[in-house]
């Protein structure tokens, strides 16, 4: 390994373009938790302790083992070998995320410390920096009354948030090596007038001493071909600098749920035909926009589905594998999920990096859970949240995929201070990203007496949790809250942003999944019926770690709140939502005088309209079928093109065949990218 970086960066330095060059550190470090130690002062910070144990990154130490149940500081040590560097090379540490803070050392001299368990950052650790070097982490994952999340849920100041609190450095960990100046970040906005946009660019970079560089920016189609650029010389000072640009683009393709049309903009800085630096961030051409209570996306309305999810599971904790967010994110797109927030925290930027990809949008939220009016009015947790918020903006605001940011979750939105901070969050916001909306996720609207009690009178749309069925009531008492809602706040859009139903308000799992089940069915039309629904998110996706919400006995284990369990095995409630979150109704029948079995079928196609939930456009489907006889072999097939919301019905005889052998028949949704929104199959006999 050692000898890898050696090379790599050995080599990336001798070429003749120096741009940067980043060195994947996941693996080789060494790790153990304090344990009864103070590992400052014991030495730690520059010397590796005895009783560590190998680890590799990303790593979550309270998954399971003997620190599950450990919460303070975890140790995490690493050395690492470089070559020479040159004396103006800017150097980054770069972690994805470490939970909950982080205090960083470099050969025993710290270089900088974070809080906050879900937000990329790095550290300049060039003048620190040696052939041989020992790198050094400490992270604490332990909450507190003002950590974000942290305890004081409903007031009760040590009650815990509803998620484990997994310790460890979960996200990878990694170093850039720049050349004297570099591009920090990059923020990519656009302007789109018909079949053309205006693509503007502020690009933050960073320098140790004073230049004038060259910058060329260069916008790729989503092809891959140049379709714009432009060219300046920047003026760059010591310290940040900042430099503003547009680059016009034409034929521009756009971005939508189901043709996410990515464009990249790739900027790169020059000390005359010398490369010092380069950086590349993709982005989508897209209006999404609220307009009379309703969500429109490029002109076309939609009315949205998905669920949440937590980045956790038995065999990563929060240290997630690319391969379990792969599969859970294709399982929950499979169910045909449009929208989601995604969960309380940032999950990572593959998820978005996906979500860009196959057309879902995000309201990405800070971990903002069930604060207090105590909490919230706490001018040390209000710039706690603006520094997690202002992160969360630098590392996602460029993804397409991302319509709105929410501040809070069932908080004390109610209360003077509430609306203070939501007040001065929302204003925060708007002053880095002005063009997105600003929501919260509240679960008390229904009992408002006016919507000026209530900082969701100052959000751009709502958020509404609500489990009637369980902690907020009676079933039937969903219609009149809504109702109600809709008197109190007539101009605004809702978003449904949590329901379904916890496994606690039943005597066991099976009993919980089968009152889930009719929950989702009787709700969902309800929602529907609301024009000014937009969306509606189940929660959630999986059963997950946590230390709230048990039955009688229990304390600590995983929540029953999902439609499926920790290990992804689906419940009954899976396949009801399936069902309900399909955008068409899709009928399959034989038809002729079936006294030798059947002549011909028809297919009876019809897409969701706006009165539905579920409703987008389905432009650029197609209907594909099959006749399958034994040994799973097709002996006919077919297919029909969908024209937007038209429906479509498809009638074709069945082949005469030598042998009267059973078959089926099967038809298949596919989306334009070729996966499945839907599928049905009807046998001969």
């Amino acid at each position: 390994m050692h000898l890898r970086i050696l090379l790599l960066i050995a080599m990336s330095l001798s070429a003749a373009a120096n741009a940067a060059t980043r060195v994947d550190l996941n693996r080789d470090w060494s790790f153990r938790v304090e344990a009864g130690s103070d590992g400052l002062q014991a030495g730690w910070t520059s010397t590796i302790p005895a009783g560590t144990a190998p680890v590799d990154l990303p790593h979550s130490w309270n998954r399971a083992g003997p620190d599950y149940d450990y919460f303070g500081v975890g140790w995490y040590f690493r050395r690492l070998d470089l070559p020479k560097l040159p004396a103006d090379a800017i150097v980054q540490l770069n972690f994805g995320a470490a939970f909950y803070k982080s205090r960083v050392w470099v050969n025993g001299v710290e270089v900088g410390a974070h809080e906050g368990g879900y937000s990329a950052h790095s550290f300049d650790i060039s003048r620190q920096l040696r052939e041989r070097n020992l790198i050094v982490v400490a992270v604490d994952n332990r909450p507190g009354m003002f950590t974000i999340p942290g305890f004081g849920a409903r007031g009760a100041p040590d009650a815990w948030y509803d998620w484990w609190a997994y310790g460890g450095l979960v996200r990878d960990v990694w170093i850039n090596v720049h050349g004297p100046v570099r591009v920090a970040n990059q923020f990519i906005r656009s302007k789109l007038e018909g079949d053309r946009a205006t693509v503007n660019d502020r690009v933050r970079l960073t320098a140790r001493e004073g230049r004038t560089v060259s910058l060329r920016a260069t916008v790729f189609a989503p092809n891959g071909e140049p379709a714009g650029s432009h060219s300046q010389q920047v003026k760059v000072g010591a310290g940040d600098t900042e430099a503003t640009f547009s680059v016009a683009v034409g034929n521009i393709q756009r971005w939508d749920l189901d043709h996410p049309n990515l464009y990249r903009m790739t900027v790169e800085l020059f000390d005359g035909d010398r490369l010092l630096d380069s950086a590349s961030d993709g982005f989508g051409l897209r209006e999404i926009e609220i307009r009379n209570r309703h969500l429109l996306i490029n002109g076309q309305r939609v009315r949205l589905t998905g669920m949440t999810r937590h980045t956790d599971s038995p065999w990563d904790g929060l240290a997630e594998s690319p391969g379990t967010l792969r599969h859970d994110w294709e399982d929950m797109k499979s169910l045909n999920m449009t929208l989601t927030r995604p969960v309380h925290y940032a999950p990572g930027t593959r998820a978005a990096d996906f979500s860009d990809r196959r057309g879902i949008l995000l309201i990405p939220e800070i971990p903002v859970w069930q604060a207090s009016e105590e909490q919230l009015s706490n001018p040390q947790y209000l710039a706690l949240a603006k520094l997690q918020m202002r992160e969360l903006i630098e590392q996602y605001g460029n993804h397409p995929s991302v319509f709105a940011w929410s501040v809070f979750n069932e908080s004390a939105a109610g209360s003077p201070g509430g609306i203070r901070f939501f007040r001065e969050m929302r204003a925060f916001i708007k002053g880095l990203d002005p063009g997105r909306p600003v929501t919260l996720a509240d679960d008390n609207l229904p009992k408002l007496e006016r919507a000026d009690q209530s900082a969701a009178n100052d959000a751009d749309f709502l958020m509404m949790n609500q489990y009637f069925g369980a902690w907020h009531g009676p079933r039937e008492a969903l219609g009149p809250a809504l109702d109600k809602v809709d008197r109190l706040f007539p101009d605004k859009m809702v978003i449904i942003s949590e329901f379904g139903f916890p496994g606690i308000f039943a005597k066991n799992p099976t009993d919980a999944d089968a009152t889930r089940v009719s929950i989702l069915r009787e709700q969902l039309p309800l929602l529907a019926q609301r024009d000014w629904i937009a969306g509606a998110i189940l929660w959630c996706y999986q059963d997950y770690k946590s230390r709230r919400y048990f039955w009688p006995g229990q304390e600590g284990g995983y929540l029953e709140h999902g439609i499926v369990d920790p290990d992804r095995q689906r419940k009954p409630s899976y396949f009801a939502w399936k069902e309900l979150n399909e955008p068409a109704r899709l009928v399959l029948r034989w038809t002729g005088p079936a006294s030798a079995g059947p002549r011909a079928f028809a297919v009876e196609f019809a897409p969701n309209g706006v009165t539905q939930i579920p409703s987008i456009p389905l432009r650029d489907y197609r209907l594909t079928w099959q006749l399958v006889g034994t040994e799973n072999r097709a002996f006919a097939n077919g297919e029909a093109a969908i024209d937007g919301a038209k429906p479509v019905t498809l009638e074709q005889p069945v082949p005469a065949r030598d042998k009267p052998d059973p078959f089926r028949l099967v038809v298949k949704l596919l989306r334009p990218d070729g996966s499945v929104a839907m599928e049905r199959a009807l046998a001969s006999q």
